[in-house]
């Protein structure tokens, strides 16, 4: 009797499994199927190149000019999308099987979000802006300067990228002179992001902390968010890094004539004050502002030949003399703002060759760039000083540990 009863179970479930086998055939061999569980789904990517248009590639793809308006609208509206770019967009193109009509199209516009266009069965386009999480890596690089090294060559040794490095090198010329700070057996060291997605490296963020053993004494900085949302740069404690003027305008340039009230002039001949800085440069190498400020003379005569006067407050201005040429649309009156390209070096004027010539005044006096005291932009409240005080505590721990293991990274 459980004999028979065990065999009667044992039909039943055989049944259920020939059942659910023919469902599955059924299902893979019909469009229902296919859309259910995505099998055969049909992809096709088209990177843009140059002459490539939006309508072009989608008429490529066998959509008609109905389509092709009614995407262009929707992505315009949806993602404020209005043109293709060569050479960096990508299209993915998704059907449910090869010989169907498009369902979905995927726009990457860069590492970090995607835009999703798909059709309902009412054959309506809408639109996404999908946001990629970015897996944000600390990592640690140490150098030291060598003999006949420069910056950039003891940071390249160093495994830094250019990038990082560039942006040290701007944080750090508010407090350095590059020409003359820099001696054999410095040491110095960068805290950086580097940004992943799907296990892949994609790009370098930014710098969060970096030291440097200068003439002057250890120079180090932390980038720091304030409690109203505004980042800064500080140093350890807690001032602000960044100066209302940098002391180097031209990234990388050489000093070829220091400040000097008693210099013997190279065309005159006779002594007379040299009242700035000249950073020997190629003719047309940009010259950017050192602080944000206005524009408040911009003239050519003998000496200077073309030349641009900016003030930046009530005591500070700068000046910068030889320029092959000024730049378009900064005149007397124009506002600019620190970096912001004002001319480009020349040899106009008494010049014996391609340089800039740099000035700071400071309440009406010529001032050395090189040895004046800047003043810092957005100091730290009290609140938070305490704030940024355990912050960078923190930050100096990673350092520790990152230093002892240079493989390693902190997951930000």
């Amino acid at each position: 009797m459980k004999k028979a009863k065990i065999n009667t179970l044992t039909k039943i479930i055989l049944l259920i499994a020939a059942i659910l086998s023919l469902v599955a055939i059924v299902l893979l061999v019909t469009d229902l199927g296919r859309r259910t569980i995505g099998v055969n789904e049909s992809k096709s990517t088209v990177a843009v190149s140059a002459g490539d248009t939006l309508s072009k590639i989608l008429t490529d793809q066998g959509m008609t000019v109905s389509d092709v308006d009614i995407i262009a609208k929707t992505l315009k509206s949806g993602a404020g999308v209005t043109s293709l770019r060569a050479d960096s967009d990508k299209l993915t193109f998704i059907r449910p099987r090869d010989d169907a009509p498009i369902q979905k199209i995927v726009l990457v516009p860069g590492p970090w979000k995607q835009i999703e266009l798909t059709c309902d069965d009412a054959g309506i386009w809408k639109c996404e802006t999908v946001e990629i999480e970015r897996d944000t890596r600390a990592v640690f690089r140490t150098g030291e300067i060598r003999d006949g090294d420069s910056f950039y060559v003891a940071g390249g040794r160093a495994g830094i990228p250019a990038g990082i490095l560039a942006d040290v090198y701007d944080l750090l010329a508010f407090e350095m002179d590059f020409e003359r700070d820099i001696r054999a057996g410095q040491e110095f060291s960068v805290l950086y992001e580097e940004n992943y997605a799907d296990g892949e490296k994609v790009d370098n963020g930014r710098v969060i902390a970096v030291s440097f053993d200068a003439l002057r004494g250890n120079v180090k900085m932390y980038r720091f968010r304030k409690s109203d949302g505004t980042v800064g740069y500080y140093d350890q404690d807690g001032n602000g890094a960044i100066k209302s003027l940098k002391r180097t305008p031209i990234n990388n340039a050489r000093v070829s004539s220091s400040f000097n009230l008693r210099r013997k002039h190279p065309v005159l001949g006779y002594t007379r004050a040299h009242k700035g800085i000249d950073f020997r440069a190629g003719t047309g190498t940009p010259i950017p502002s050192a602080g944000a400020g206005r524009v408040v003379k911009r003239a050519t005569d003998r000496g200077y030949g073309n030349y641009i006067r900016i003030r930046h407050n009530g005591s500070y201005e700068t000046l910068y003399a030889h320029m092959s040429r000024f730049a378009k649309g900064v005149g007397v009156g124009t506002t600019v703002k620190q970096g912001q390209i004002v001319g480009y070096v020349g040899s106009t004027g008494l010049s014996t060759g391609p340089h800039l010539h740099y000035e700071i005044i400071k309440d009406g006096k010529h001032v050395n760039p090189m040895t004046v005291k800047l003043p810092a932009i957005g100091n730290l409240s009290a609140a938070d000083k305490v704030r940024f005080n355990k912050f960078r505590n923190t930050i100096d721990d990673i350092v520790h540990d990152l230093s002892d293991h240079p493989n390693w990274f902190v997951q930000m």
